[in-house]
């Protein structure tokens, strides 16, 4: 039952509220720099393996690594240096509010889950409880291997952000579907990429995108979070 549990966590209606953040697309949007289909692909792209991969998938894989043998203060540490590596405020409070949400919506999901040394590092401040290293938890304890739940991870941030654009420009659904269709075979490349990296060597280069982040308060307008 594992792979049915973990799809529903990868579902675009688990109400974590991913939908309300866009990280920066929305400025890239409504500054001109992203107009096309093209344009989209091409941002999620430089994402899956400027940021995503390298960074959030590595994060996953920290979960997986210690938490079967109890390293868990390292995690937390680790946790911690996630969410300090993040350049733009909009992404680091983003990042924890859909993490917190992640966690009160597993937990009234799968009780039975073991939360208690999550839910103590976050009580105490050890941890900030970023939502990968939450996604992470809750996919290792539900028996995911650690391929799909980083595999399902790139995805969710594909499929988040292209369903995100659909909202923000003027794209069509079956255009956003074929985007995701076109980079999928992309997602296992991003992830062979960084899965033999020890996960410290986590780096993120999107800086056209943390700049955007920074500046998406300032914007005119806006349909998503600041």
């Amino acid at each position: 039952m594992s792979w049915l549990l973990h799809a529903q966590l990868l579902d675009s209606a688990f109400p974590i509220g991913a939908f309300a953040h866009s990280f920066g697309l929305e400025t890239l949007i409504q500054e001109g720099q992203i107009q096309t289909p093209a344009d989209l692909r091409q941002y999620c792209e430089a994402m899956l393996f400027g940021s995503w991969a390298p960074c959030e998938a590595l994060a996953v894989k920290a979960v997986y690594e210690r938490a079967p043998s109890q390293q868990l203060e390292e995690l937390w540490e680790f946790d911690c240096a996630l969410h300090l590596s993040r350049a733009a405020r909009e992404t680091r409070e983003g990042q924890r509010k859909i993490g917190k949400r992640m966690l009160e919506m597993s937990r009234a999901l799968h009780p039975d889950l073991e939360w208690s040394p999550l839910i103590k590092a976050l009580s105490s401040g050890s941890a900030v409880g970023s939502y990968p290293i939450v996604y992470g938890w809750a996919c290792f304890h539900l028996g995911v291997t650690l391929e799909n739940a980083a595999r399902g991870l790139l995805y969710v941030n594909l499929s988040g952000a292209v369903n995100g654009a659909t909202r923000a420009m003027r794209l069509g659904q079956s255009d956003a579907q074929k985007i995701i269709a076109a980079l999928a075979p992309q997602i296992e490349r991003a992830w062979c990429e960084v899965e033999r990296r020890d996960v410290w060597e986590f780096e993120t280069s999107a800086p056209q995108s943390d700049i955007a982040a920074m500046r998406h308060e300032y914007l005119y307008s806006r349909l998503f979070m600041s």
